[in-house]
């Protein structure tokens, strides 16, 4: 009897060894991975940061040959003569990411009402997908396919413009940015509680009164946040924007006159410039405003997100 208590107890002794090592084990890895995970953190966040000083640093020494007032408001870009208006760049930039979400904002919305609250679920496990693969064409294609058609087509239109400028351009960003602000959208019309929807109907709204009264009012939130990762997208492309905008450093006349946004112009003029003179520093000082207006927009989100959280 004392023999098998003995053996009893050294067993439960072995047992509690061992689930105290493999405590001990999971403590350690727990501590290993939190190490690992604010390493990292403090790592992407000193790229973030290091970036952000180096553009700013450089972009604001163009303030030491060009004022602050002739940068944003002048309207000569003419660095052989050193002369660095950007104001050109900054409207035409506003100009064609405004256009562009205008343009895509409708068929996004459209689309994400259908296929939240109207399709079938066979048809939009389908279009789902469909509309997904937009964002993984490149953006070369994008640009390939405006030359070819859309600017020649607004040419025929409009006989006495090439067909190059702002409209092309936003055509073309219109349809890239709308998968997603399709996407988000849907997802914020979907997500929305059934009540919503039933507490509607049952009180002799239609479908289509609840749809535009009831769900649209109360997805507001994701929804804008949509439209600011289009505008987010909008205002960084480049390749598809450079290849059907026109690139002349002037102010536009109309939607169908060449011009350049902030984009293109660092594109086209940095491997013409030198490290540190003024038209380099100019052109790092574009890549900062781009800098603040993307810091802005995920400043935006955030909000938007909070104050959704708190109703």
């Amino acid at each position: 009897m004392a023999e098998s208590l003995s053996t009893t107890n050294e067993k439960q002794d072995k047992k509690l060894k061992q689930s105290r090592n493999w405590l001990k084990f999971q403590l350690g890895q727990d501590v290993m991975m939190r190490g690992v995970f604010i390493g990292s953190a403090v790592v992407v966040s000193a790229i973030i940061f290091t970036l952000i000083a180096f553009v700013g640093y450089q972009g604001l020494q163009t303030f030491t040959e060009v004022s602050p007032a002739e940068f944003f408001f002048s309207l000569d870009w003419t660095p052989s003569e050193n002369k660095f208006g950007a104001f050109p760049f900054l409207f035409s930039t506003i100009v064609l990411t405004l256009l562009s979400v205008l343009l895509s904002l409708p068929l996004a919305l459209g689309g994400a009402v259908f296929m939240a609250k109207v399709a079938p679920k066979w048809m939009r496990e389908i279009l789902r997908p469909a509309t997904d693969l937009f964002v993984g064409i490149p953006s070369v294609v994008y640009g390939l396919i405006g030359m070819t058609v859309i600017v020649p087509a607004l040419h025929k239109m409009f006989p006495s413009t090439v067909g190059y400028g702002i409209l092309p351009a936003a055509i073309i960003l219109a349809v890239m940015i709308m998968p997603t602000i399709l996407s988000i959208s849907e997802d914020a019309i979907r997500s929305l509680p059934g009540r919503l929807e039933e507490a509607s109907l049952a009180l002799g709204a239609t479908r289509w009164q609840t749809i535009w009264k009831v769900l649209l009012p109360a997805a507001r939130p994701g929804i804008l946040t949509a439209v600011i990762l289009g505008m987010g997208r909008a205002i960084g492309e480049t390749m598809a924007v450079f290849m059907v905008i026109g690139n002349a450093p002037q102010m536009p006349k109309s939607l169908i006159d060449s011009t350049t946004v902030l984009t293109t112009a660092i594109v086209k003029d940095m491997p013409s410039t030198f490290y540190g003179t003024a038209w380099n520093n100019s052109l790092y000082l574009m890549s900062l405003v781009l800098l603040i207006i993307s810091i802005g927009l995920i400043l935006a989100i955030r909000i938007l997100s909070k104050r959704s959280e708190v109703k």
